[in-house]
């Protein structure tokens, strides 16, 4: 759910309780304003949060890009010793490292688009925000001037029922300047593989990357 779907919700509850209460709609404007407020103290936490994630997995993909440049050398070292099934061993555990480093490359993508609509959402917010402090007398003006009008057609209309309605049209007013729709993040599924297939390919990665490294190293290798 969206921050601006959930101010709505918690607004909309509030405001509900109110005007049962018949309360001044000043006060359903004032209380707009409040949840606004401390959406935005709450989104922005959350965003401190993700950028925390976010360098941490930095820190642990920096720390697998090593390994796997490790086992790389590994592996040369044990082929110019004439240790072939060592350096087949190693190349298997490199190839390992890589599928976990393009998992944490994937997670770290959906990190930052995490982040990137967050930051969207505090700036949409901030917007929403000054705009309805901006209208706040306006809008309790003009939600004045509608009882006038609605009392002169009282001929026509039971007062109960056209007071509620009129509260109900001057809050969606407010709240046109307060809700938003922000896209739920559907977060990638990568599609399974067998487990037989995958060792088969893994494999195959791995008997086509000694073959190239036998290549490149030419004299050095020690035969077995």
């Amino acid at each position: 759910m969206g921050i601006f779907s959930r101010l709505a919700d918690i607004v909309n509850s509030n405001i509900n309780a109110i005007l049962d209460r018949a309360e001044d709609p000043e006060k359903i404007i004032r209380l707009i304003i409040q949840e606004m407020e401390d959406t935005l103290v709450e989104v922005r936490s959350s965003a401190v949060r993700t950028i925390a994630e976010r360098k941490e997995m930095e820190r642990r993909l920096d720390a697998m890009r090593r390994e796997h440049e490790d086992w790389e050398r590994r592996a040369e070292l044990a082929l110019t010793r004439g240790r072939e099934d060592l350096a087949k061993g190693a190349l298997g555990a490199k190839a390992r490292i890589g599928d976990a480093i393009t998992r944490e490359e994937h997670q770290l993508r959906l990190l930052a688009e995490a982040l990137d609509k967050q930051n969207e959402d505090i700036a949409k917010l901030q917007a929403k925000l000054a705009d309805a402090k901006a209208r706040e007398k306006s809008l309790a003006a003009r939600h004045k001037t509608a009882q006038g009008r609605i009392r002169i057609r009282t001929s026509l209309y039971d007062d109960r029922v056209t007071d509620a309605f009129a509260r109900f049209e001057q809050v969606e007013r407010a709240l046109d300047e307060a809700e938003g729709k922000v896209e739920a993040f559907e977060l990638g599924r990568r599609p399974g593989v067998a487990d037989e297939i995958a060792g088969m390919e893994k494999d195959a990665r791995v008997e086509e990357e000694l073959a190239q490294l036998k290549a490149r190293l030419g004299n050095r290798v020690t035969p077995q």
